[in-house]
């Protein structure tokens, strides 16, 4: 059975076929280069490593508190969960692309359909490859959301209903836009930012959400039955 993700027999096999692009010099480094060339196309960055993850997505400006950090984790594994699915479907789309090229080169008779099964069948490999290289990565980061969750989750918010923690954190999400306006900021900027955390801070005060209306309701109601 191949080694999944292996690309050094393609890359190997592939080498003589660079004489129609490459200066033989240049044929010749390459193929002294094959090794190598697998390590760097097995160990290239796809997707984002815990650093970006941490920094980049759930930074704190954007996710100031851990229930709003929770939710983006959610968010970003679910995108992943949907894209590694895809990318199954695909990949057996793959497989059987390659079953199909392997057929057809034990029963074809003309040499010029052979030579270009025999070129589908390598690219085939090699995207096969791609796929397995790319599931392996998207395995990597929804695992590590995973972690993410974990961590974020400290028992002091809902993990089920994401509206729960959203009037807060956007709150101190405004609240950090606000701190950053300037003279120099667009006049839409600021009334975008102050409109949002005016409003905000108003329907906090006032209690209005309809979400906070049941929950008053079913309080009420739970007391009235006592």
């Amino acid at each position: 059975m191949t080694e999944k993700r292996n690309i050094h027999a393609l890359i190997e096999k592939e080498a003589p076929s660079l004489n129609n692009l490459l200066d033989p010099e240049d044929v010749k480094e390459f193929k002294a280069m094959t090794a190598e060339l697998r390590d760097t196309w097995t160990k290239k960055q796809l997707f984002r490593t815990e650093t970006e993850m941490r920094m980049s997505v759930l930074q704190d400006a954007k996710y100031p508190t851990k229930a709003a950090k929770y939710w983006q984790c959610v968010r970003e594994q679910n995108v992943f969960l949907e894209n590694l699915m895809s990318l199954s479907f695909d990949c057996r789309r793959q497989e059987a692309k390659v079953k199909w090229l392997e057929k057809k080169l034990k029963s074809e008779k003309d040499e010029y359909k052979l030579e270009k099964y025999r070129i589908d069948l390598d690219e085939a490999r090699y995207g096969l490859a791609n796929m397995q290289l790319v599931a392996r990565d998207r395995m990597r980061e929804i695992k590590l959301w995973s972690t993410l969750k974990k961590e974020f989750d400290d028992g002091s918010f809902d993990t089920q209903d994401v509206n729960r923690h959203q009037l807060d954190s956007y709150h101190l999400i405004m609240k950090n836009k606000a701190e950053t306006l300037t003279s120099g900021s667009s006049q839409p900027e600021v009334f975008n930012v102050l409109g949002q955390l005016q409003t905000i801070e108003r329907v906090k005060k006032s209690g209005e959400m309809i979400y906070n209306k049941k929950e008053q309701l079913t309080s009420d109601l739970g007391a009235k039955d006592k």
